[in-house]
C-alpha cells in the first residue's frame, strides 16, 4: 500500500486515526461517488468528499448558478454567476484536491437515465430538493444494489438517513418511510419557504462524514435510523425507521421493480 509523500502529508490526520490508517485511506481514494444536486446539501457534500481524497466523484445537476445560490451553495461564488453548476463545483474540487476525478453530468436525472448513473458508482448521496427526484433515486439505487444517504432541508429543519434495502432486512428504503409522494404543492420547496443557509452546511457535513463511514465500514450507521435536527432549538433527534414489510419497493409484495412509473423531467 504505496501512497505518495504528497498523498502522506494531505490525508496524515486520516492516516492516524486507527479507524482509518493507511487501508481506509486507500479506500476512500479508490471509491466512487454520485452527488445529486451541486445545490446547499451538495455543496459541503462535494467538498469534504473531495478534501476526504475520494477519488471520484460524479456530480449530477442541469441548473445554472443564481446569486440567490450564495447564502448557501458554498461551492459556486459570484465570479460563477450563470454558470452550469456541475462546471463551477468541478471547478472548485479540482482547486481543493487535484487528485480527485470528476465526472460532471449537466442533465436532469430521469427514469431513462438514472441505473446508468447509479450504476457507475458504489456510493450514492441525494443532495435534492424535490421529491420527485428523491424517489426516483431511492429506486435506482435500490434496483441497482446500492447504497444511498439521503438529506433534506426546509426552513430551520434538517432531516438524514441512509438506505440500503438492497442488503436486505432489517435496511429500509425512503418508501418505507414515504410510501408514495405527496401530492405536488403540499410541501413547500426552500425556494417557497426559504432555508438558512448555515444549515446547510450543518446537515450537508453530516451527510458527508455518512457517506465516508460507508466507504470505511466503520461505526453505526443511519440505515434502520432518522436524525431529525431542529436548528432553532438545536435539537438532535434520531427516530427508529424500520423496514416496511408493505412497501411497494422494497416489501413482500412489490409493485415497483422498475423506473416506468417515474415522471420523466425529475429535477435536481
Amino acid at each position: 500500500m504505496d501512497f505518495t509523500e504528497t498523498e502522506i502529508e494531505r490525508y496524515a490526520r486520516h492516516i492516524l486515526l486507527p479507524e482509518v490508517g493507511g487501508t481506509g485511506q486507500r479506500r476512500l481514494l479508490e471509491a466512487r461517488v454520485l452527488v445529486v444536486g451541486a445545490g446547499g446539501l451538495g455543496a459541503p457534500l462535494l467538498m469534504y468528499l473531495a478534501a476526504a481524497g475520494v477519488g471520484t466523484l460524479g456530480v449530477v445537476d442541469h441548473d445554472t448558478v443564481d446569486l440567490s445560490n450564495l447564502q448557501r451553495q458554498v461551492i459556486h461564488d459570484t465570479g460563477g454567476l450563470g454558470r452550469p453548476k456541475v462546471d463551477s463545483a468541478a471547478e472548485r474540487i479540482r482547486a481543493l484536491n487535484p487528485d480527485v476525478r470528476v465526472s460532471a453530468f449537466a442533465e436532469r436525472l430521469t427514469p431513462a437515465n438514472a441505473l446508468d448513473l447509479v450504476s457507475s458508482f458504489d456510493v450514492v448521496a441525494d443532495g435534492t430538493d424535490n421529491f420527485a427526484t428523491r424517489f426516483l433515486l431511492n429506486d435506482a439505487c435500490f434496483l441497482a444494489g446500492r447504497t444511498l444517504v439521503s438529506a433534506a432541508l426546509l426552513r430551520f429543519d434538517g432531516q438524514l438517513s441512509t438506505f440500503k434495502a438492497h442488503l436486505g432486512a432489517p435496511h429500509p428504503c425512503y418508501r418505507c418511510l414515504y410510501p408514495e409522494p405527496p401530492p405536488r404543492g403540499l410541501i413547500p420547496s426552500c425556494s417557497e419557504a426559504g432555508v438558512l443557509g448555515a444549515l446547510a452546511g450543518t446537515i450537508g457535513c453530516l451527510q458527508a462524514t455518512e457517506v465516508l463511514k460507508e466507504i470505511l465500514g466503520i461505526g453505526t450507521g443511519l440505515s434502520g435510523r432518522l436524525l431529525m435536527v431542529d436548528a432553532l432549538d438545536v435539537a438532535f433527534r434520531t427516530v427508529r425507521l424500520p423496514r416496511d414489510p408493505d412497501c411497494p419497493l422494497c416489501g413482500t409484495r412489490p409493485r415497483y421493480r422498475d423506473l416506468s412509473h417515474h415522471e420523466t423531467g425529475a429535477r435536481p
